[in-house]
């Protein structure tokens, strides 16, 4: 292990510099090794179990931190070089020491630089480039007379001034051996260093590539995020796990324990009761075996989450206020969420090289640890920022895309698809020309916000939400560093900013520079998986796209020349469709009552019509603001639709006698809103949360 120390940033140790990655410090190259090589003691845990459920794994872990917080690291690549005598070779045949890399075969002692070239394979094994092997179109055996020397004449920047010589006369340029072609010949070795020095993978049937050293390609990160919702969003579910040694041992549920949650209790003074504590307890750690989550349901209980919203709340990570649409968009938006706080966790579950995920989703994503050496944990990392949320109808979505204009732009990505992979023998990539619509509009308001929030692009991240029923984007910022809580993007969502931004974004997008080259495209970017769109127009930073800017057509959202209507935005406001939403359907025209205007209760009155009646009578009686839309059950799979949590008192629309059941068994006193008349419910809340 090398025993210098050199600085990264937690986050660098996700999407960057994360196990398997080649880290370059001075004039040395290391590599990160696998988790089990960490030291356990110095981690944090991150409280996300949806996340973790999702990646099949107990915890999920901050990498260690400060001067105490080692990451271990071996050297890579093997092969250096001597800029004083060109000597090439490893540490063993330049006569150096591992923490001290000079040559030891000349009189100047000159300090060894880590070979530019490596070979890597679409399995993820990285080796040395083979050098010997290069020039004699073998490797021979007799080493001690075959003494390598790398020399570079000068004349020009290319690969071919670069020579490979050997003692044995022979010498080689380096001008092809970034062809594929030129180690066609040469098997891999199926070696991983991170793993240690016992890990070779055996029978590899991929060839190795040329690449060098610190090209982007060498590593892609494969990491999975999820946002924290209700419950997990809560501080008493956050505390619980960072508590997770002490209050998932069993017996500290038995009375004999008691005191010690009743110590929990005063030490936050009273932030949550002690039945609260013991609820979130049973729920996280003796709640039973919980079956896996998968991306979808995952992605899927965020966009519900999003839609029913959350009032502001200091205890919350997760705050979505329901705004109004604008109404010049109102063709095409549904529905409009300020989010002003949420929390997101990432976590790196495995690696590829030469080709991301995204781009080839068969290519095989390398472990993080040995197979001998299971771990249950994955580094992760956390972050809070803030965002604006934008739903679409998913039945107006779905009635564009079946227009003859959308199917034509579907057929032709996917003829680019089906040849692409079948230039690589793989599977095609599927094409779905709804989430190509989505993800451009995605791009066209990131582009505006980064002129309107005061955010740069790259700051601004997207998540598409896709299924049969839903449709929209939350567009946010999730920074570690100071750019990523300004209240800029939040504050985007009233109708009256939102609605002049997205005007000026859609007149801004509808025509390129690099028109009629652009808007003609039959296909761009890698394997051809764009249409209309080039860097003059929505295409973004990589740090800011879910799909390394990928499946982007323009002409989705403006058609093109003679079928200008037949874009989504044209087509939207001459089809006469309207979306239909509980918050927006009936709300144009509605006068909100002074004692609701402005005040917290506000957004619920708008948002869900059968509440309006009790919400008038309950701000009549000065009571304060219920929670909307609060998750209920063991696997968060109900809603209450008002509810005062620390009194333990729900009212419900619908009847749903298992959740009905569990609420009462949990102690909370429970109201249906047909039982009573609005005044004599708003009463009887009163007295109970009084």
């Amino acid at each position: 292990m090398a025993r210098t120390n050199y600085a990264a940033r937690r986050a660098q140790l996700i999407s960057t510099f994360g196990v398997g990655s080649l880290f370059p410090a001075e004039n040395n190259s290391f590599m990160i090794t696998s988790t089990d090589q960490w030291d356990e003691k110095r981690l944090k845990r991150v409280s996300e179990p949806r996340l973790a459920r999702n990646l099949r794994v107990n915890e999920l872990c901050l990498p260690p931190s400060g001067k105490s917080g080692h990451i271990p690291v071996v050297r890579f690549p093997d092969m250096l070089v001597c800029p004083r005598c060109n000597r090439l070779g490893n540490l063993r045949e330049l006569k150096s020491r591992y923490d001290d890399p000079v040559c030891g075969l000349c009189s100047k002692k000159g300090e060894l630089a880590p070979s530019r070239f490596v070979v890597a394979c679409e399995n993820g094994h990285l080796d040395d480039f083979p050098y010997a092997y290069w020039v004699h179109s073998y490797n021979p055996e007799d080493r001690e007379n075959h003494k390598l020397s790398l020399i570079s004449e000068g004349r020009t920047s290319s690969l071919a001034d670069i020579i490979v010589r050997c003692s044995c006369g022979k010498a080689r340029s380096m001008a092809d051996a970034f062809n594929p072609l030129m180690l066609k010949e040469m098997r891999c070795g199926g070696n991983r260093p991170w793993l240690g020095w016992g890990y070779r993978e055996k029978g590899c049937d991929k060839q190795p590539k040329t690449v060098q050293r610190g090209a982007s390609n060498v590593w892609f990160p494969a990491v999975r995020s999820a946002i924290s919702i209700p419950p997990y969003s809560e501080f008493l579910s956050r505390l619980v796990t960072q508590r997770a040694p002490q209050l998932s041992n069993p017996k500290i549920l038995e009375p004999v324990a008691e005191f010690l949650l009743e110590d929990i209790v005063k030490e936050f003074q009273g932030r949550f009761s002690l039945k609260e504590l013991r609820s979130e307890i049973e729920r996280q750690f003796h709640g039973g075996e919980e079956d896996e989550l998968s991306e979808k349901e995952l992605r899927e209980q965020e966009f519900l989450a999003l839609m029913n919203g959350r009032q502001d709340n200091p205890d919350s990570e997760f705050v979505a206020e329901v705004m109004s649409v604008p109404e010049k968009h109102c063709a095409w938006i549904q529905a409009v969420r300020k989010v002003t706080r949420l929390r997101e966790v990432r976590a790196l579950y495995g690696f590829s090289r030469l080709f991301p995920r995204e781009q080839n989703p068969e290519a095989k994503l390398s472990p993080l640890y040995p197979e001998d050496n299971v771990q249950h944990w994955l580094p992760a990392i956390e972050t809070l920022g803030e965002g604006l949320f934008i739903a679409l109808d998913r039945e107006q979505v779905d009635a564009w895309a079946a227009t003859k204009f959308a199917r034509s732009r579907y057929e032709i990505l996917k003829r680019n698809a089906d040849q692409a992979a079948a230039a690589r023998n793989t599977t095609p990539v599927p094409v779905d020309i709804v989430q190509v619509l989505l993800h451009t509009l995605s791009h066209m308001v990131i582009d505006q916000l980064a002129l309107d929030a005061g955010y740069p692009a790259s700051s601004i991240r997207e998540r598409i939400y896709i299924s049969e029923e839903q449709c929209g984007v939350l567009l946010y910022t999730a920074t570690a560093d100071s750019a990523g809580s300004l209240g800029g993007i939040a504050a985007q969502a009233h109708a009256d900013r939102l609605g002049a931004a997205l005007s000026e974004g859609i007149e801004r997008t509808s025509w390129c520079s690099a028109d009629p080259v652009c808007i003609e495209s039959q296909g761009s970017g890698t394997d051809a998986r764009n249409l209309a769109a080039c860097h003059c127009c929505v295409l973004l930073p990589e740090t800011s796209c879910e799909l390394f800017n990928s499946e982007l057509d323009r002409a989705c959202l403006f058609g093109i020349q003679g079928q200008e209507a037949q874009g989504f935005f044209a087509w939207a406001e001459s089809s006469g469709h309207r979306p239909q939403t509980g918050d927006q359907a009936e709300e144009t025209g509605i006068v909100v009552p002074p004692a609701i205007e402005d005040s917290k209760w506000e957004s619920i009155y708008l948002g869900e019509p059968k509440l309006r009646e009790l919400i008038e009578e309950i701000a009549d009686a000065d009571v304060p603001v219920a929670e909307w839309g609060q998750d209920a059950g063991l696997e968060n799979q109900w809603q209450i639709d008002l509810s005062w949590r620390s009194e333990y008192v729900a009212v419900l629309i619908d009847k749903n006698a298992e959740r009905d059941e569990w609420l009462e068994d949990q102690g909370w006193n429970v109201f249906h809103l047909d039982d009573y008349a609005p005044s004599d419910l708003a009463h009887r809340i009163s007295q109970d949360v009084y």
